[in-house]
């Protein structure tokens, strides 16, 4: 007889909620072992009797043939005597007061669910929550941890009998899927239309979609939230929308029904598409093909469509094939313009009311409210680019190259997130929005206090951005005095740099050449920064370089009115401004009040930015003078940039600072000699691509370094990115870009999170 033996092992990671209990289970009985597993609060736990030869088979098969939405961090193995199990058995969770674990995004309907969804002979056959092991809701219905049943929002939903006996079988795909139900004991759609409701599914289903047909908009509720749809290729319900919705410009999301459709209206390489029909099933920013059909009116002067495919059966079923049934819809937010999206029935039927004809709900309750994802694919590298990270990748861990102490940082204003770093981990949160209003902050204090429950974080120390009127500032300050917690101010751009180091988990004693650019940051000195190269490290920076300082007339009102910061550069060069700005919407009243600022530095704060250098090149190029969201004029100068022009408008390099003076007096000169507009923007983003490689290799030839970190919303710029790329990599640099949280606002609480730790514990921590 083989040598007995036995382990006890543990496993963390993304292990619970993806069949990884029934895996191993299935895995002993293949290898006649005995023993038991179990959830624990901190992941799974298991031991194992059996001869030596098949316990090393065993501990090799735990990583090589794990599930594939597990994600394994650490097994823990230790040896021990048998003790004298008789099967293997899949045991009650563990509860332990203070364990922790990393919890499964949200993940779209596998193929064999799809199948069951369609097939006639199935007992899910059409039912719009069918979903499995390998599928379906997980953090938006999870209330607290261990992940069963009793602690999500189907709590409230009894199984019936064959749903209990395939829960119950660890054979099944469905063991403990915690969502599992059917049409006889699970969630139920229905549609209410004024002052009808209709109850029956298919009717439900027949009039949304002869509704969206017919030109109306459709309020939907899917797996994070309230989708508001309507048909992606009628122009006049797209316009509809955004009149109702008060959204002007900013791009809407598409769902298109398949990959064939994806196709047909989009260029898309290998690496996109996988993304697309990955479990994760965000919006990818894709090229549209000419002429496609897609209303203009879905991403006005874009040259970028935001496509995803159907990730629920209730999507599925809305965009099944049909005669008259567009394959094409809008799927944005449901929610008004710049507040949370809407989770619950009551109040989104009081906030939508004016906005959509209809209403679908479904009664299962959501209790984390999640955006859909949107990134997009690095052409060069292949890599992810992410522009907001929440449904399918929230709240999937950064894995630290360090062991935290409980930390909350707050993060920024603008794309809100916050981030839970503990051991190393560093939880950062789904997209919240901006914290401009009291329904977002509310959404913001709530995710807190729901993410510090279900990864056991109490923090011992609360790092918030340097601005002391950011309201995730006066959160922090606020909390920290009630609860007597440390609290820790860190640079906006420090941060934006910290968050990249961290995400390639870059060591302790790390030195970079940082460039933020972004649009606004609080800077040390009180002035907005926004244009900066720090030498960086995780505890110290040291500002190298940063764009000149230029005054913004009207203050946050130049952010908006774009007019007003090329006023600026006109009354600097001392030329005259009516003729150069060249637009109706700039009255000679606005322009006095403004040049009265500009006279007095009343209402006219400096600026560094390098964001708001890119909102002055497009108002004085004549392309947009006023913006309607963020980043808007850059987004449009972008599109419009001529690949094909390979020179660029020269900076001014002095001591510790650069100078966009010639940039601007060459960009006047080109307008005034007809240059094209497209051969306008391309010269700027090659000026700028050229600053970052001169101001590199002044750092280099100075400090030795030779790591460079791109981070703040400007280098979500693809086309700058690339040139960027391109001369750094000639150049040999070692270059770090983001790919697990965006180069945006929404990676900054992952970089207060690093700093914090790192202030706190001294360099060689």
């Amino acid at each position: 007889m083989d040598q007995q033996a036995g382990l006890r092992v543990t496993v963390k990671g993304i292990v619970q909620g993806v069949g990884f209990r029934p895996f191993v289970y299935k895995l002993a009985q293949r290898l006649s072992l005995r023993g038991w597993v179990r959830n624990t609060n901190e992941g799974v736990e298991l031991e194992a009797n059996g001869d030596e030869a098949a316990l090393q088979t065993f501990l090799d098969a735990l990583r090589q043939e794990a599930p594939p939405l597990a994600h394994i961090d650490e097994i823990t193995v230790t040896r021990r005597s048998p003790n004298g199990h008789v099967s293997f058995e899949i045991k009650e969770s563990q509860v332990g007061a203070s364990g922790f674990q990393p919890i499964s995004p949200d993940l779209a309907t596998c193929p064999d669910c799809l199948r069951e969804l369609f097939d006639p002979a199935d007992r899910h056959f059409r039912y719009p929550f069918v979903n499995c092991t390998h599928c379906g809701p997980r953090f938006t219905i999870i209330r607290d941890l261990p992940y069963d049943r009793p602690l999500t929002t189907m709590a409230g939903f009894g199984m019936c009998a064959q749903c209990a006996s395939e829960f119950q079988e660890p054979s099944n795909r469905r063991y403990h899927a915690q969502p599992v139900s059917c049409p006889i004991c699970g969630p139920q759609i229905w549609l209410v239309q004024g002052e009808e409701v209709v109850k029956d599914q298919e009717e439900s289903l027949r009039r949304v979609r002869r509704l969206v047909a017919e030109g109306q908009i459709v309020a939907i509720k899917g797996l994070g939230g309230f989708h508001l749809a309507c048909d992606a290729r009628n122009p006049n319900a797209v316009a509809m929308l955004r009149r109702r919705k008060a959204r002007p410009d900013k791009p809407l999301g598409l769902m298109l029904a398949d990959v064939e459709a994806i196709l047909r209206y989009c260029e898309a390489s290998q690496a996109e598409l996988a993304e697309l029909q990955s479990a994760r099933r965000p919006i990818l920013l894709l090229r549209p093909r000419p002429d496609c059909g897609i209303a203009q009116e879905v991403a006005p002067r874009q040259n970028l469509l935001g496509v995803m495919l159907p990730y629920t059966p209730l999507h599925y079923l809305l965009l099944e094939k049909a005669d008259g049934i567009p394959d094409g819809w809008v799927m944005t937010s449901g929610n008004r313009s710049e507040e949370p999206i809407l989770t619950d029935n009551a109040t989104a039927q009081t906030q939508l009311g004016q906005l959509a004809a209809a209403f679908l709900m479904h009664n299962r309750p959501i209790e984390a409210g999640m955006d859909d994802s949107v990134v997009r694919v690095d052409a060069q590298t292949g890599k992810l680019a992410p522009v907001r990270r929440a449904r399918g990748y929230a709240p999937g861990p950064v894995h630290l190259a360090w062991s935290a102490a409980p930390t909350l940082a707050a993060g920024a204003e603008q794309k809100s997130t916050f981030c839970l770093a503990r051991k190393n981990y560093a939880f950062v949160s789904q997209h919240i929005g901006d914290l401009s209003n009291f329904e977002t902050l509310q959404a913001y204090e709530h995710s807190i206090a729901h993410n510090e429950r279900l990864f056991r974080v109490q923090p011992e120390l609360i790092a918030h951005d340097l601005h002391p009127d950011y309201l995730s500032t006066r959160y922090a300050l606020r909390r920290a005095e009630r609860q007597g917690i440390a609290t820790l101010a860190v640079q906006h751009h420090h941060a934006h740099i910290a968050a990249c180091m961290a995400e390639h988990g870059l060591p302790a004693n790390s030195l970079v050449i940082g460039f933020a650019f972004d649009g606004t940051g609080y800077g040390t000195d009180g002035a907005i920064w926004g244009g900066e190269v720090l030498l960086a490290g995780y505890r110290e920076y040291l500002r190298a370089y940063h764009l000149n300082y230029m005054p913004m007339p009207g203050g946050d009102l130049a952010v908006k009115q774009t007019w007003r910061l090329a006023l600026a550069w006109l009354n600097l060069l001392g030329i005259e401004a009516e003729p150069a700005l060249g637009t109706a919407q700039v009255t000679p009243e606005m322009l006095r009040g403004a040049r009265r600022q500009l006279a007095t530095g009343l209402n006219a704060p400096l600026s560094s930015s390098m964001g708001r250098l890119f909102d002055s090149v497009a108002a004085l190029a004549g392309l947009r003078t006023a913006v309607s969201y963020e980043g808007q004029a850059a987004i449009e100068l972008e599109n419009c940039s001529d690949p094909d022009e390979g020179t660029g408008y020269a900076f001014e390099v002095g001591e510790g600072s650069f100078s966009a003076e010639g940039v601007i007096r060459g960009l006047l000169a080109d307008r005034a000699a007809k240059v094209s507009l497209g051969r306008i923007a391309a010269r700027f983003h090659n000026g700028v691509a050229d600053l970052v490689l001169e101001l590199a290799e002044n750092v280099r030839r100075r400090d030795g370094l030779e790591t460079v970190v791109l981070s703040g919303g400007v280098w979500q710029n693809m086309t700058l990115l690339a040139a960027t790329r391109a001369r750094l990599e000639a150049a040999k640099f070692q270059l770090y870009t983001h790919h697990q949280v965006p180069a945006n606002d929404g990676g900054i609480s992952l970089g207060q999170a690093a700093v914090a730790h790192h202030v706190l514990n001294g360099r060689g921590a």
